[in-house]
């Protein structure tokens, strides 16, 4: 051919040189299918995240409205249509919490201890508020409350029987005020009655009017309106009414309180101080077993250096375990020792999925930071606190007697004597636990733990929440047959939550059981609002005992507050013997 032809390449090198081009292309979509490969999995991980997450959502949807048909079922019960009590129609008066709680004949017979002896452990509940509209709602009705209270106490300070009362009686006497409603035309009282209320006029006018010689009807001698008050005599002594008192419009309303109310706020507790003195001075002081001897300060400085040499990070490999102490949901409680040392520790490990998955986080805080800040002869000390990637760690006082619960199980029941030696353990760690302002909330044989000289301390405080002198908090948690009334109604708690569970204390060490028990806890909440009153108490239970449970588990929570307030009553001139305890007089606290 000649260089003007042109020479056709042949097939196999075109389709090499073709390929010899390509290279690099393959080798970009080969990286391609990999970075997609890549992604599809990170898809499928967020696919699964975003399922986890929408399953967890249903969950608390259902627990959200389990809760809310409890909440139903318990309002049924007591025959309220909410927590809050909304002012009836104009044309009726109101009717007060006490008469609908304690209406009808019906009393709950105890059934033989044997079938009502627990298999297993009382638990503990909490109903801690959660994000969104429940919380909102929830967080609304406490400013209500709240505000209803102050405003109250000014309206109070406005009445001239009242202002002089220091602030703390007025909040109490709040607590226990009932609003009645009166139509125009309506007595509120009579002339010639026997009584024993108090009335404010908080709405409208009433008129008073009295029989007088010379005339058949009674004369009307005054008007009376907003802050002014009638009855007050009742409050002193039995009173007959000295005239009528009759509303002038409708929709009159009046705050009432009774005179057994009044005299328990603003009276004297030397009645009921005397009662307990008598009630605790049983045993002899010469019993040497049973004086309190406080650990020497040398040998807690000890402990607490010791347990500060042990390293965050390597501390289980310095610890000897002994034996395993307890079991729970929670994880267990292993006795240990240090390593060519003879001191031991009580190791609580605390499995972090069940602190998340009970959402428990801010309970083990409020545990941790007030085991911290007591230093108590009758509340378990907290020594350190560990954690690593499955367990949260608390290095405690050890106490080898075990819990009350399983010595109370074996025996049945205690005699009185050993009853009474327990709650003046318990009353120690309640004085001085509301002496600094923190509520416990979970008292119970199971968590009440025997040391090795056989005193009770108080231990497990996931409940416990500081709350300040004088204050409430709203809350709902504890252990169904040891809650208080005011707790399950939503109205606001304090100290006097404790007081009305050391009442059930008592009951349960005497008998073997709580007087309000059963497999439901709604069951068991009625019957709690339906009060001691409805529980026959068995004749082992001595007339003495018997009265300061009654007195405990009053209805009304000001009375536990009462016995608070005795406990806290300045005794500087001299000691009172608890249960053979020979222990300083308690404090006064002013803010109370």
């Amino acid at each position: 051919m000649g260089n003007g032809s042109i020479k056709a390449p042949r097939l196999e090198e075109t389709c090499l040189g073709s390929s010899i081009k390509e290279t690099p292309l393959w080798e970009s979509a080969e990286h391609l299918k990999l970075r997609i490969a890549r992604l599809e999995e990170e898809l499928a991980r967020r696919d699964q995240e975003l399922c986890a997450q929408e399953l967890q959502l249903q969950t608390l949807q259902r627990e959200l409205e389990a809760k809310v048909l409890q909440i139903d079922k318990l309002q049924d019960a007591i025959g309220y249509n909410n927590l809050g009590r909304s002012p009836p129609a104009p044309a009726r008066p109101s009717h007060r919490l006490l008469s609908v709680i304690n209406q009808g004949s019906t009393r709950f017979h105890r059934v033989a201890v044997e079938v009502h002896r627990r298999l297993k452990a009382k638990e503990g509940v909490s109903a801690e508020p959660t994000s969104g509209h429940f919380c909102k709602e929830h967080r609304t009705q406490h400013v209500s409350i709240e505000r209803t209270r102050i405003l109250f106490n000014i309206f109070f300070c406005s009445v001239s029987l009242l202002k002089d009362l220091p602030e703390e009686k007025l909040a109490k006497i709040v607590d226990c005020l009932e609003i009645d409603y009166f139509d125009k035309g309506e007595y509120i009282i009579r002339e010639g009655e026997e009584g024993n209320t108090f009335f404010i006029i908080a709405k409208g006018e009433v008129s008073v009017t009295q029989s007088t010689e010379g005339y058949s009807e009674p004369l009307e001698i005054k008007i009376l309106g907003v802050g002014d008050y009638f009855g007050e005599k009742a409050l002193i002594s039995e009173d007959v009414r000295s005239a009528n008192i009759i509303a002038k419009e409708n929709d009159t309303q009046c705050l009432v309180v009774d005179r057994d109310n009044f005299n328990q706020m603003v009276g004297t507790y030397e009645e009921l101080q005397a009662y307990l003195r008598e009630y605790v001075e049983q045993l002899s002081i010469n019993d040497e077993r049973r004086i309190a001897r406080s650990p020497q300060a040398a040998e807690l400085r000890s402990l607490h250096e010791k347990a500060a040499r042990l390293s965050s990070c390597s501390f289980l490999q310095q610890l000897q375990i002994i034996a395993t102490l307890g079991m729970g949901g929670f994880g267990r409680v292993e006795l240990v020792k240090l390593k060519n040392e003879d001191t031991a520790f009580a190791l609580k490990c605390i499995k972090k999925k069940h602190i998340v998955d009970t959402r428990q986080q801010e309970h083990i805080y409020s545990e941790k930071n007030i085991l911290q800040q007591t230093n108590c002869n009758f509340i378990v000390r907290l020594f350190r606190t560990f954690r690593d990637e499955k367990y949260v760690y608390m290095l405690l006082e050890v106490c080898l007697g075990g819990e009350l619960w399983s010595v109370l199980r074996d025996m049945s029941f205690f005699e009185e004597a050993t009853a009474r030696f327990c709650i003046g353990c318990v009353l120690e760690a309640f004085d001085y636990l509301h002496g600094m302002g923190i509520v416990y909330r979970d008292l119970k044989p199971e968590n009440l733990l025997l040391d090795a000289e056989g005193y009770v301390k108080m231990t497990d405080f996931g409940f416990a929440k500081r709350i300040g002198l004088g204050k409430k908090t709203w809350t709902f948690c504890g252990t169904p047959e040891y809650v208080a009334p005011e707790v399950i109604m939503n109205k606001g708690h304090d100290f006097g939550a404790d007081c009305w569970s050391l009442g059930i204390l008592i009951f349960e060490l005497l008998i073997g059981s709580p007087p309000f028990s059963g497999s439901d806890p709604i069951k068991i909440y009625t019957m709690v609002l339906h009060g001691i009153e409805k529980v026959d108490i068995p004749k082992r239970i001595s007339k003495r005992p018997e009265d300061l449970i009654r007195r405990l588990c009053n209805i009304n929570d000001f009375r536990k507050e009462q016995l608070k307030e005795q406990l806290r009553h300045n005794h500087s001139e001299h000691q009172i013997l608890i249960i053979g305890l020979t222990v300083s007089c308690y404090k006064s606290f002013s803010a109370l």
